[in-house]
Order: structure tokens, then C-alpha cells, then sequence
């Protein structure tokens, strides 16, 4: 059973604080009666509430003043403010000062149930992104195995089931999904988390000396081999070994790579005995083994041996809506590298991000992030700092790239600001009559005009 939001109500009025209480405590609201600021403040020394509606004319301690203090005490309930006086000034000042949303009176139960419903939303989407962070960065150590898309959820679910057997794992993807970074996880989610964990990019080494890197070799087995050495199998013992671009090792050393799997022991080059090994095999690659095994440029016995556990990692295109997320980290990620203060990227920005393609991935979205973060001597991300890749997207091409958004969220926010530029271009600027276009409040059209950022790019 959900448990009750709890609910402050701070206002002069005698009358209304108790018809208030009385409305919501139908609507299931826990609810606790607070006359001024003061007593608000009070009351939250003791309390710990989800949402508070707080007056602004009040004696002793105004609403501006109580706004004031619950910023300065990193007070982290969601406020909504409520004035018979007032302007629209007054409404951008509450909102600057961290009030969510507010409320002229007189006003209808209706109005209060409504906007109360958007703050438990905005509550719950917070609350959901937080906790999904905090799982998902307790199966990476780096904290960029990030997202709250349902291939995301799938993918941590798949994580948590491989990760306590031997099996090998196969990781398929385009380049720049996180393929080590899923390896990571399984590693550090695993009962060899305590042993070393190796990643090998085999499309890296020079095909004459793989054999030597993978298995090792004895003394004076060839040019250079000046004593002893053992190979990535070895060093990886009781551990986890990543051989990522799986599918470049030459099929000679594909026959060995199979033993090795198979027997459990691996054989020096230059030697003549076989060494048992005790290592878990993650494979990656970005091609389509089961297309190279059909050419004959991949044993079909090896494919199989790998392909035990698969995990598939979906292109960055197909879950959009993990990129605010993951916008978010590298912000935070690249704040302190480079000690930058950048709040976040506006709406507009966005709304570019969403629509591009993203052909490098992850990789791909954290660089551009880190480049519009460093040159554009901002405070925030907006749409003129986005690079040219992406914004030369804003194409026919891509306005299409929009066909693949699933999320109703998403588009929800796309629509409506395609809808307050389209009334605010039919009223030429004039923000009542786009208000009343709109059907919304003129308060609640400043604060969106505000979150997306509108004004500045106009």
C-alpha cells in the first residue's frame, strides 16, 4: 500500500487552513496546520514533509521569507505558493526562490488537487531517478552504466542474474554502447569481485603477438622473449578477463582460445606442458558473429562456447530516454575534472540531443558534453553551445529522428513547447492571450516559457 504524502499547510486564514485540511485529507493526504512562516519552520524541525503550501501575506514570517530559509536550510520539500495579491512578478520571484509552482486566490479545490498531483509527479520521477542511479552505479564502479529505459532495467536484471555463475558472457553492440562497462559490472557483482579484473582489446594487439600476450611464453621462444612471462589467462587468474573486439582474433588462435576455454588450461608458447587457469571469459564485440561464423572468419565452435550467457546493448538512438540522465552524470563527471560550475542543460538544448542519432553512442554523447561544457563560457548547456554534429541535425532528417521516440514523456515536453512558440507566434508575443490559447494559468505559462527556455532563443 502507498504510503500517505505528508502535506504542510501554512496560511493566516483560520477558515482556510482547516477547509484545506479537510479537502485533502479526503484525497489522502497526511496533513499538519502551520498559521506563519515561523510555525512552518518549526514545524519542520520536527517534521519531515513531501509538499507544502505556504501563503506569502502572513504576519510575523511572510511566504518570501519562509522561501528564503527552507533554501538556506537545504529543506528538500516541494513548495507551492499562494497569494490573493498577486502579480506575475511576485510569481517569478516565489519560483526563483524555489517555490515549484503557484496559485492565485481565490481558487478551486480543483486547482489545488492539480497542482498538487503535478508535484507528487515531479516527486516521484526524482525519487525513481534516484534510486535508479544508486542501483545502477552499485553495479559499475566507473557510474556510467546509467539509464532508466526498460532495456536499461533489462540489462541490470540480466547483470544480477549472470553475474554469480562461471559462464561465459557474450556482449554484443555498436561501438560506444558500455560493453566494458556492462563486464565491469558483472565482475564487481560477482563472487570474484576481490580479483583482478583484466580487459584485452584483441583488435589492438598485433596479430604476431597475441598468442604471447593471451597464453604467454618460455624463455627464448622467439626474437625478444629474453624470460618467462605470463600471458593475460594467467595474470587474470581467479578473476575476470575481457576480451573485448572478440571477433578480430585470427582463427588460428581461435583453436587454442576454444582449449583454453574447454580444458581449463592454457599452454605457453615455447612450452611444452599445459598450466590450469581458474578465469571467468567476457567476450564483446560490434560485429555479427553469428554473420562471421556463415563467412567462415569465425569458428562456429567458439561462437557457441562464448554465446552462453549473451547480453545485448542497444544503440543510444533506441533508449532515448536515458540521455537526460546521462547528460546529467557527465555534467556532474566533468564539473569536477575540469572544475566547471554547469547547472544542466536547458530544454532546447535538449530537445537537439534527443533528436540526433548518436552514431558514436555513449562515448560519442559524454565527448560532446565535456566540449559544449568547456567552450561555452556559460553557466549551463543551451542550444547555441551544442556542436555543429548535432545541431546541423535540426534538419528535415533530423525532425524525423523523432519518429523513434516511444515516450510519452518525452514527447509530451516536445509537443508543448511546439505549442506555447506556436501561440506565442499567433499572439505576437503577447503572453495573456497565448495564456488563455493555451488554457493555462498566466503564472504556469511564465514558469514553462522560463523551462524551456524560450525568451533566450527567440
Amino acid at each position: 500500500m502507498e504510503q500517505k504524502k505528508r502535506l504542510l499547510i501554512i496560511d493566516d486564514e483560520e477558515n482556510l487552513r482547516h477547509l484545506l485540511k479537510s479537502i485533502l485529507e479526503k484525497e489522502g493526504y497526511d496533513i499538519m496546520l502551520a498559521e506563519d512562516g515561523e510555525q512552518g519552520l518549526a514545524r519542520l524541525q520536527e517534521h519531515d514533509f513531501d509538499l507544502i503550501l505556504c501563503d506569502l501575506r502572513m504576519p510575523r514570517m511572510d511566504g518570501i521569507e519562509f522561501l528564503k530559509q527552507t533554501a538556506q536550510q537545504n529543506i528538500p520539500a516541494t513548495i507551492i505558493t499562494m497569494s490573493a495579491y498577486g502579480t506575475m512578478d511576485l510569481a517569478i520571484e516565489t519560483m526563483q526562490l524555489g517555490a515549484y509552482d503557484y496559485i492565485s486566490k481565490p481558487f478551486k479545490p480543483a486547482e489545488i488537487l492539480l497542482a498538487l498531483k503535478k508535484a507528487e509527479e515531479r516527486l516521484r520521477l526524482q525519487t525513481e531517478n534516484r534510486l535508479l542511479r544508486t542501483q545502477l552505479r552499485q553495479l559499475s564502479g566507473s557510474g556510467t552504466l546509467i539509464g532508466k529505459s526498460p532495456q536499461m532495467r533489462t540489462i541490470c536484471e540480466l547483470i544480477g542474474k549472470v553475474a554469480a555463475y562461471k559462464s561465459s558472457v557474450l556482449i554484443t553492440g555498436e561501438s560506444g554502447t558500455g560493453k566494458e562497462l556492462v563486464a565491469r559490472a558483472i565482475h564487481e557483482t560477482s563472487p570474484r569481485s576481490s580479483s583482478t579484473f583484466l580487459a584485452i582489446n584483441c583488435g589492438a594487439i598485433p596479430e604476431n603477438l597475441l598468442e604471447s600476450e593471451l597464453f604467454g611464453h618460455k624463455k627464448g621462444s622467439f626474437t625478444g622473449a629474453t624470460q618467462d612471462r605470463k600471458g593475460f589467462f594467467e595474470e587474470a587468474g581467479g578473476g575476470t578477463l575481457f576480451l573485448d573486439e572478440i571477433g578480430d582474433i585470427p582463427l588460428n588462435l581461435q583453436v587454442k582460445l576454444i582449449r583454453a576455454l574447454q580444458e581449463g588450461e592454457v599452454r605457453r608458447v615455447g612450452e611444452e606442458r599445459s598450466i590450469p587457469v581458474d578465469v571467468r571469459i567476457i567476450a564483446a564485440t560490434a560485429k555479427n558473429l553469428q554473420d562471421e561464423v556463415t563467412k567462415g572468419a569465425f569458428r562456429e565452435d567458439l561462437f557457441y562456447r562464448l554465446n552462453v550467457l549473451p547480453i545485448h546493448l542497444p544503440p543510444l538512438r533506441e533508449r532515448l530516454d536515458d540521455i537526460p540522465l546521462l547528460v546529467e552524470h557527465f555534467i556532474e563527471k566533468h564539473n569536477t575534472a575540469h572544475g566547471l560550475a554547469c547547472t544542466g542543460a536547458t530544454p532546447a538544448a535538449m530537445k537537439l540531443l534527443l533528436a540526433y542519432p548518436w552514431p558514436g553512442n555513449i562515448r560519442e554523447l559524454e565527448n560532446m558534453v565535456e566540449r559544449a561544457m568547456i567552450l561555452s563560457g556559460k553557466d549551463h548547456i543551451d542550444a547555441d553551445t551544442i556542436p555543429e554534429p548535432v545541431t546541423r541535425f535540426r534538419s528535415q532528417e533530423g525532425r524525423r529522428a523523432t519518429d523513434d521516440i516511444f515516450s510519452i514523456k518525452v514527447m509530451s515536453r516536445i509537443m508543448e513547447e511546439q505549442l506555447i512558440r506556436k501561440a506565442l507566434k499567433q499572439t505576437r508575443g503577447n503572453k495573456s492571450q497565448a495564456a488563455k490559447l493555451l488554457e493555462l494559468s498566466y503564472p504556469a505559462l511564465l514558469s514553462k516559457i522560463a523551462e524551456y527556455g524560450i525568451e533566450r532563443q527567440e
